[in-house]
């Protein structure tokens, strides 16, 4: 039984070979496209679970593609790149990627990342939980995944999306960067609280009117973040 469709996005054919040779062994079936632009033509054709998308690619790099991607889709994305500073990081983050891993890398550790991705996507809310929560103007509909304000369709992310979920739902309660980041992220991401802090804050640009003063997700200095709710 297959785990998932991964688009595997790579101009090195050495490397895409290897990678279609791990994940299919994984149990996962495997599409490839070699540049943004036959991505796209393969997000649409063959509606992948994952994309793992390379940064330095031609006609189109894994910066443009992700954004493309997320114009059009909430598949999750797995960027690959050749850098590992801070600033390209933030940069994939804020082009709505899931998850970033620098070459050179093990196959192991790849799986492992797609997996912790997919089953943080996958995973549902509970049928005892409200469908529908609303504070003043915001609303967020867990059935439909649909976040508003003010009647206005918010876009987020998958990784934005589950976040302000985890917030909520726990309304009115501080949750540390930990719990976040185990919520949120899985367990994998051990005492990465970077991630947490980042998200907040994309987070907070896209429902906050004034994202340094914020009324829907409030900083509780040295503890965490809490929504305080209605």
């Amino acid at each position: 039984m297959s785990k998932g469709r991964i688009l595997v996005v790579d101009d090195d054919k050495t490397l895409v070979r290897l990678l279609r040779e791990a994940l299919t062994k994984a149990d996962f079936d495997v599409v490839t496209a070699a540049n943004g632009i036959d991505a796209l033509q393969e997000l649409y054709a063959k509606q992948p679970d994952l994309v793992l998308l390379d940064v330095m690619m031609p006609r189109m790099d894994g910066w443009e593609t992700a954004q493309r991607i997320r114009q059009v889709s909430q598949v999750p994305i797995v960027m690959l790149t050749a850098k590992d500073e801070e600033s390209d990081k933030l940069k994939g983050f804020s082009v709505g990627v899931d998850d970033y891993v620098t070459k050179p890398f093990s196959f192991a550790e790849i799986i492992a990342r797609i997996q912790a991705v997919l089953n943080r996507t996958r995973r549902t809310v509970p049928e005892h939980k409200p469908k529908r929560y609303s504070s003043g103007a915001l609303v967020i509909d867990t059935e439909s995944r649909r976040v508003t304000k003010a009647g206005k369709v918010i876009d987020l992310t998958p990784t934005e999306y589950r976040l302000l979920v985890a917030l909520v739902e726990n309304a009115g309660r501080v949750l540390s960067h930990e719990q976040l980041l185990n919520k949120v992220w899985g367990y994998e991401f051990g005492e990465d609280t970077g991630y947490v802090k980042r998200y907040i804050w994309y987070l907070r640009r896209k429902i906050e009117d004034d994202p340094r003063n914020p009324e829907y997700i409030l900083t509780e200095r040295g503890f965490g973040y809490i929504f305080p709710g209605d």
